[in-house]
Parts: C-alpha cells; structure tokens; sequence
C-alpha cells in the first residue's frame, strides 16, 4: 500500500503536465457554442498509449452538429485476478463549460498556470482533476506490475454538462455497467474529502408568469400591478412551503428542503409605468420522501390566493420535476471499500450524505445500479478563476489506487 502511494507520488509532475496541456484543449458542447470533446479525447487516447494501457475501447454517438460527426467515450480496462468478483469503475467526464466573462478572469482560461500549488483554468477541478487522478492511480497500478483482484475500469465520458445524452446515458443504453458493479463518480465534494454523497433531492423548478393590466404609474386603478401581484406571492409562497413540508433528514446538508425564489426577468423599460406582465423563477430542492405534486398544489393554491386578493392571473410554464432516484445504501460495498481506502491512505472518516443538487450519479442511480460521489475539491465548478490544488488530485489518486487493490 506504501509503495502504491509513493508510485503516484513519483507521477506528481507528470499529472500536472497532463492536466495542463489537456486543459488547453477546449472540449464544450455544441449548445454552449463548442465542438464537443473529439479533440481533447485524441489527446487523451495517445496519453494512454502512452503510458501502456492496452485494453482501450471508444464507444462513439453520432451527433451531426460536431464537426467529428460524434462525441466519443473512452473505456479504459485493467483485467483483474477475480472474474467472480463484478469491476471498480471510475466514471470522469471529459468535457467543460465555456469560460463565461473573461473580463472576470486573472489568467487565461485555456492557457492553466500553476501558482501556489493551485492550476488555474477552466475545466482543472470540473473535471480534470478527477479525470488526470483516475488514469494515474490507473498507470499506478497498472506500473506495479501486479493484477489487481477485479477489472479495474474507467470511463471518460463525453456530454455530461448539459445532460449526458451521448455519455452516461449512451453508456447505459449499451448496457456496459453490471448491477452489482462498483460505481464511483467523482464530480462533487468536499474540501477536506469527507463526505461521500449517496442521495439527492428531489427538484422542482418553474417559471411564474403573472398577468396584469399596464397602466401609467400615477393611475394605478386603471391597470392591474403585475409586479405587485408578483412580489405578494414570492412574499407568500416560500413561507408557506417551509411550514408545510418541514421535514428534516440529516444526511442532507441542509437537512430540510429549500423553496427559493431566484431569477428575475424585466418587466416595464421605464420607471412610470405600471407592468401588465411580471415573469421570475422558482427553484426547489425537495428531500425525497416528500410528494412533488403537493408541493406543485401548495404553489398553485397560493397563486389562487393571490389572484383573488389582486385581480391578477398567475400561470406556470417550463416546469420542471425530478424525483431523485433510490439512494445507493450506505452499507453497500462502493461505500465500504471508498470509506477504508480514505482511512487507510488519508486517515479520514468518510460519511454518507446526501445534497441538494443533482449529479450525474442519479443517471445510475435510476437505472438501480448503487453509485456514490466523491472527491476533494473547493467546489470551484463553473466559476471564474477556477482552481485545482494539486495536493487534492495526488491525494485523491492515491485514494483511488488504493481502491482499485479493493
């Protein structure tokens, strides 16, 4: 086990050249303005040649709008001693999101520099870091020139952030993931590497239209304040979900569901005029045990209420309801074996827990296969100047190299 670790150790350099160089190499998704990820997969494929993996297979899904007429998928296999026993899998994804204002940034994106122990660029922690971990704890292993007991797999996944139609969904529709295969998904975590997530909420996001009457601002009882009819039902709607469903479970943090009101559109251009439409968001993250569709009846009878009280109508529109799917177990040997390796390598006490967004574990999740998520990380995702300390990706091969012996 010493050895392992001190082997990925040895690779530290090479795991920042290899996050560096693949992090030049845009790979978004064509409805974020991209060319997908066939590119940054080329760059991948020779890498692990490279470093002498064999059983290497692409798994393509045609998508016409990339010039490489598919996205690509990328399995990566080390066969192990045991066929009895079903593979690990650790399942990265090799595509970003854009940039987003680059006036916000303080280096460029798509050139990373390393600075305090920190690369910073688009896509190092979301989910380079992850990614470069799981083909080094791979070469680790793969160098010490001992079978490990199960296969040891991963799969570099293409699409999965803007849903993973031609990733992780693809995948399963090939049927290629086991029902009692080892599933890690490392695409969220924490700072200090402690909490595995097992579970998510229950979402439920609309947007809510309210009709008015516009009218001149100095004549308001000639019109109808959409606006004002708007702002008596956020004032209203949140306090009564709460009351209602205040159900807590503390493997979520929070604990208790939220029921937030978020974005804003415009409404009137000018200041003196009464807006006949007001249109803002709602976004909730609902613990599961709790019935989407009371929480949508509660919505609605507010807005009833609200109609009576102002004159105004209040409609709903993209509404969008998710049940999470069954929480992997906390007993489950995915959880078992992640939480020894973590003692073992890092002396932490890992714990089950359960978050309010989603990730691309509920994809298996759903389809009943027992997946957690885990990794080490700021939660630096999306945001401008986004960073991976390169302590965490080594710390979290070796975690992962320890695993695979599992």
């Amino acid at each position: 086990m010493k050895n392992l670790s001190q082997n990925v150790e040895n690779l530290r350099n090479e795991m920042i050249i290899f996050l560096t160089e693949m992090c030049r190499i845009p790979a978004i998704a064509p409805e974020s303005g991209g060319d997908g990820e066939a590119e940054r997969a080329s760059f991948i494929l020779m890498n692990l040649s490279r470093m002498g993996f064999q059983n290497v297979e692409i798994i393509e899904s045609e998508d016409k709008r990339v010039s490489a007429g598919h996205r690509p998928n990328i399995i990566v296999t080390i066969p192990g001693s045991d066929k009895k026993l079903p593979p690990i899998w650790v399942v990265s994804h090799m595509d970003i999101v854009p940039e987003g204002d680059l006036n916000l940034w303080k280096s460029d994106p798509y050139d990373p520099i390393l600075k305090k122990g920190m690369l910073i660029g688009r896509g190092v922690e979301d989910n380079g870091q992850s990614l470069t971990a799981s083909v080094f704890a791979a070469r680790a292993i793969l160098g010490s020139g001992e079978k490990p007991q199960r296969d040891v797999k991963l799969a570099i996944v293409a699409d999965e952030e803007v849903g993973s139609k031609h990733g992780i969904q693809y995948l399963l529709s090939k049927k290629i993931f086991g029902k009692n295969d080892l599933l890690l998904v490392p695409d969220a975590g924490s700072p200090d590497g402690s909490k595995i997530e097992v579970v998510e909420k229950s979402h439920l996001q609309l947007k809510v239209i309210t009709h008015g009457k516009q009218a001149h601002a100095s004549r308001p009882h000639k019109g109808t304040n959409a606006f004002r009819a708007a702002s008596k039902f956020v004032a209203k709607v949140s306090d009564v979900l709460y009351e209602k469903f205040d159900e807590e479970n503390k493997l979520f943090d929070p604990p208790f569901s939220t029921f937030e009101c978020t974005k804003k559109e415009p409404n009137v251009p000018n200041v003196n005029t009464i807006p006949g439409e007001d249109v803002f968001y709602m976004d909730c993250r609902v613990l599961p045990k709790i019935d989407l569709g009371k929480v949508m009846k509660e919505i609605e009878q507010v807005a009833r209420d609200i109609e009576k009280e102002t004159g105004a109508k209040i409609k709903f529109d993209d509404i969008n309801m998710g049940k999470a799917p069954m929480a992997t177990p906390p007993d489950s040997p995915i959880v078992k074996n992640l939480q020894r390796a973590l003692h073992e390598i890092r002396g932490i006490k890992a714990e089950p827990m359960g978050i309010g967004g989603g990730t691309c574990a509920a994809f298996f999740r759903a389809e009943g296969l027992p997946a957690v998520v885990w990794e080490t990380n700021d939660e630096l995702a999306h945001e401008p100047n986004e960073y991976c300390k390169v302590s965490n990706m080594v710390d979290d091969a070796k975690v992962m190299a320890r695993l695979f012996q599992l």
